[in-house]
This record gives C-alpha cells, sequence and structure tokens, in this order.
C-alpha cells in the first residue's frame, strides 16, 4: 500500500488530527483526520495522509480535506476521503473522489425472525442466497434488460425496477435520495459500459461485496432502536454492493476523457490521479451526468438483490417476505459525488460534495431524512468483516458542523488484498469463521482469504471515533452468522 507517511500529523482533539495547510505547496486548506490515539499510528503507515493533503489542492476546496476513520489508500482521494468544493469558485468534481465502483453502497433489511427460529437453518439458507443471488468477477443473473430497457433504469434507477415488480413501494422510502438521481444522462455512458451493464443488475460482484445474515446482538439505543424497528435477538440482511461493472466503465471512460482538462484550464495538481475538470464545466457536467446514471444503476442492483434475499427467504421459511416482515431499513450510498447546500461563513451554498468511501450522516430534523426517521436522525450502515461484527448508528449535529453531513463507510482494510491472500495460505479461512459461528460462502477461490477478519481494522474503534466526535451515534451492533461472497 506504499510507503510511510512522513509529514505532520498535528493533534486537535481526542478525534482529530490536522494536516495544516502549510505542509506542502499548492495546499488551499488544512487536513483532518478523524482518529483515535491507538488509530493514528498504523494510518501513518501508509500514504494515504499524503492524498488528504493532495486533495487539499484541489481548486474550489471549502474548509478541509477530510478522512474519516476508515482511511486507507485509495486511487487518487484516499478511501474514507470527503471533500466539498463550491463550483461558483472554480470548484471540481473528480473522479477519484468517487471512485470506480460508483455508488457502492449498503442497505439493510430487518425481519421478525428470531435467531432461536433461524438458527438450525443457516446452511440451507445461505447455500440457497449463494444459488439464487449471483456472486463473482463478471458474473450476470437471470435478469436482463434491454437496451431502452436499461436507458429507463439509469434515469430512474430503483423505481424502475420497483414498477417491475422487484421490490416494495416503501423500500423507495427508506433509500438515500429515494434511489434516484434526477440529473443522470444515459446518453454520455459509453456503448460498452451498457454492454457490460446488461446482465449485472441484481448481482453482488466480488471483492469486498457481500450479503450477510446477521443478528442484532446488542441495543446502544433503544429509542433510536425501536425507531428503526431493531430487536434485539431478531435477524437482519445486509447487502454490500455497487453498479459491477457499468459504474467500473464509466469511471474508466471518465479518467481517459478527463486526462488533459486540467491543463486546458490552468489547474495544477499534485498527483494525476486527481484529474478533474470545473463543476461548471462541459466536461464536468458529463462526468456528473453518467456518474449519477451508474449510481441509479447501483441503487436498482441493490433493489433487484433485496426482491432476491426475500424470495429466498420466502422459500427457506414457507411464509411470504410481508408475513416475515423483511422491511428496508435503509439504503446509503458510500462512493458517490453530489450537490448539496451547505452553511459556510454565515452563507449557504452549493457544494460538490465528494464522498469516496464515506456515507451521509444527516442529523435528526434533516429535510433529507425519511420522515419516519426525522425524529432520531439518518440510519448509517458501518459494516466491519465477515468474522466480527457491524453498527447501526444514527447521523448527529456535529456532522453537518464539521464533516458536511458525512461518516465513515466500513472497517476500513488495513492489509492489501495480495498481503491478506499471502496471510491466509495454509489455513481454511472458512473452517475458521465457521468456528466463529459464520457459515460462508464464496464463488471465486481467494474471495475468502482476501476477505478474512484480520484484513480489516477493529470497526468498533472506528465507530467510537465516530460517536465520541458527535457525528453519528450507536444504535445496534449485528453479528454475521452467515455470508455470500463473489
Amino acid at each position: 500500500m506504499g510507503n510511510a507517511y512522513g509529514g505532520p500529523l498535528e493533534r486537535i482533539d481526542d478525534c482529530r488530527w490536522r494536516i495544516p495547510k502549510s505542509y506542502k505547496p499548492g495546499m488551499r486548506v488544512d487536513g483532518i483526520i478523524y482518529a483515535s490515539d491507538k488509530m493514528i499510528e498504523a494510518i501513518r503507515g501508509d500514504q494515504s495522509p499524503e492524498q488528504v493533503a493532495n486533495v487539499a489542492c484541489l481548486p474550489g476546496i471549502v474548509a478541509y480535506s477530510l478522512a474519516m476513520p476508515d482511511i486507507h489508500w485509495g486511487y487518487g482521494f484516499c478511501i474514507g476521503g470527503v471533500a466539498a468544493t463550491n463550483p461558483e469558485q472554480g470548484g471540481v468534481i473528480s473522479p477519484g473522489g468517487v471512485g470506480y465502483d460508483i455508488n457502492c453502497g449498503v442497505r439493510l433489511i430487518r425481519t421478525d425472525l428470531t435467531h432461536r427460529q433461524m438458527a438450525k437453518h443457516v446452511p440451507r439458507l445461505i447455500d440457497q442466497l449463494f444459488e439464487t443471488v449471483p456472486c463473482g468477477v463478471g458474473r450476470g443473473g437471470r435478469i436482463k434488460f434491454g437496451r431502452q430497457e436499461l436507458r429507463q433504469l439509469l434515469s430512474e434507477g430503483s423505481r424502475f425496477v420497483v414498477a417491475k415488480g422487484y421490490g416494495w413501494k416503501d423500500d423507495l422510502d427508506v433509500t438515500e435520495a429515494s434511489g434516484c438521481l434526477d440529473k443522470a444522462q444515459p446518453d454520455y455512458v459509453s456503448e460498452r459500459a451498457f454492454e457490460r451493464g446488461t446482465d449485472q443488475c441484481g448481482t453482488l460482484g466480488s471483492g469486498n461485496h457481500f450479503l450477510e445474515v446477521q443478528v442484532i446482538e446488542e441495543i446502544a439505543d433503544p429509542v433510536a432502536a425501536a425507531g428503526l424497528g431493531l430487536v434485539q435477538g431478531n435477524v437482519a440482511v445486509m447487502i454490500h454492493s455497487g453498479s459491477r461493472g457499468l459504474g467500473y466503465q464509466v469511471c474508466d471512460d471518465a479518467l481517459k476523457d478527463l486526462r488533459k482538462v486540467p491543463q486546458k484550464y490552468g489547474i495544477e495538481l499534485p498527483d494525476r490521479q486527481l484529474v478533474c475538470a470545473p463543476v461548471h464545466s462541459q466536461e464536468g457536467q458529463r462526468y456528473l451526468g453518467a456518474m449519477a446514471a451508474a449510481a441509479n444503476f447501483a441503487w436498482a442492483n441493490r433493489q433487484v438483490m433485496t426482491y432476491l434475499a426475500r424470495e429466498t427467504f420466502q422459500r427457506v421459511f414457507g411464509q411470504s417476505a410481508e408475513q416475515l416482515d423483511m422491511r428496508m431499513v435503509y439504503d446509503v450510498a458510500h462512493n458517490i459525488a453530489k450537490l448539496e447546500p451547505y452553511e459556510v461563513a454565515g452563507r449557504t451554498s452549493m457544494l460538490c460534495v465528494h464522498r469516496k468511501g464515506a456515507t451521509r450522516a444527516f442529523p435528526p430534523g434533516h429535510v433529507d431524512v425519511p420522515a419516519r426517521y426525522r425524529a432520531i436522525g439518518q440510519p448509517v450502515l458501518v459494516p466491519g468483516d465477515m468474522g466480527t461484527s457491524s453498527w447501526v448508528l444514527v447521523g448527529q449535529p456535529a456532522a453537518m458542523e464539521h464533516t458536511f453531513g458525512s461518516c465513515c463507510h466500513g472497517a476500513g482494510r488495513r492489509m492489501s488484498r495480495s498481503a491478506a491472500i499471502r496471510a491466509a495460505k495454509g489455513r481454511s479461512i472458512s473452517k475458521e469463521l465457521e468456528a466463529c459461528g459464520v457459515y460462508a460462502r464464496a464463488r471465486g477461490h481467494t474471495g475468502l482469504a482476501e476477505e478474512q477478519p484480520e484484513a480489516y481494522k477493529d470497526v468498533s474503534q472506528v465507530v467510537d471515533v465516530l460517536h465520541a466526535a458527535g457525528i453519528a451515534k450507536k444504535v445496534a451492533r449485528l453479528r454475521p452468522v452467515g455470508v455470500i461472497k463473489g
């Protein structure tokens, strides 16, 4: 993951560290990293803090370049990176601040099933999910869309597939942006991207994507948990996936198209992976339109997988999804850029907020929080690793004050995939997981090795930082009992 960071990290308080803008020429704002004392030394171990400093050089950046406690090395931006630019002041959009897997995100489905009712069915349930939800590199599914249908899907997102019967209308109410960015431009999506998306809606993919069956093991905030429909001892389903090959192609196309654009607009960058365009430029608008279309594909993808998961539960337990009350709790994106209003220096401006491996964390009362959750705040879903636990939190006011309404997206890697594979040599990760009470199935022979629990930071330390900083409040801890991966 690169050499250790050798630059300054000044303590601000128990949760924040500053990279001063005096650190390197071109920095327009400070960099701020959220981390505990225990975490900061590990964060120094790669060049991700340097990426935070590099992002601080982007034209039009507002306030600071941010990194969440799941920070690790990424393409251009670090994973866990957040940056807001002001389009009215030359602010730019950078594909590296969104990532290759556009709108990779997480959704959570609650059920009325108890762990006791489900326990003896776990292997059969996971085997059935593994057969029903396509997973693995490049793997397509049984649900295919023609060119015109796919264009409509890219425009309408989740709404399109729900109208076709792949979900409940209520699902849209608890999906970020109702599962659709309205400025999507399918015309800006390449033919190759269309080809890659033809049969990949409703598929999990590979890498760190997963579908996990979990048990709600601990309730940290009973009022918020009740408001989200989370009951201790009950079963939940978490789905983590994105825009698959279509989104990857949109990013790849954009990086090529924008290669010479910084030079055209006189923009100097410390890292060519930060290639960008002014938001108001033709090139910037073209990327934003294609990115929004890919984001809509990702929401539709997770929606179809929700349908497939409900279908599988019905088959295994002999009850309808309605009888099992398999309601969605929330769906949140974590590789996306959006125009959102924020108050800066006493004035409200529309800012282009990049969230790369970071999610929204809007507080109680925010207009974009679903009405049913407005009194408690937006649900924040933070998956850990498949051997320990994941967390549900809710956004808090400090997120709007300090992080442009953002928080982390997961535990964050501490080992590269190749290092994890080396560490797994001679071991059976599936047997180790089974010994921990987790039944796992994976399509590829390296899937479980790459994603073994040791490859990730301790999610409890990550959420403790969020909680202490007032960005998001802990609500419930969920323990995995079964998982499928690519």
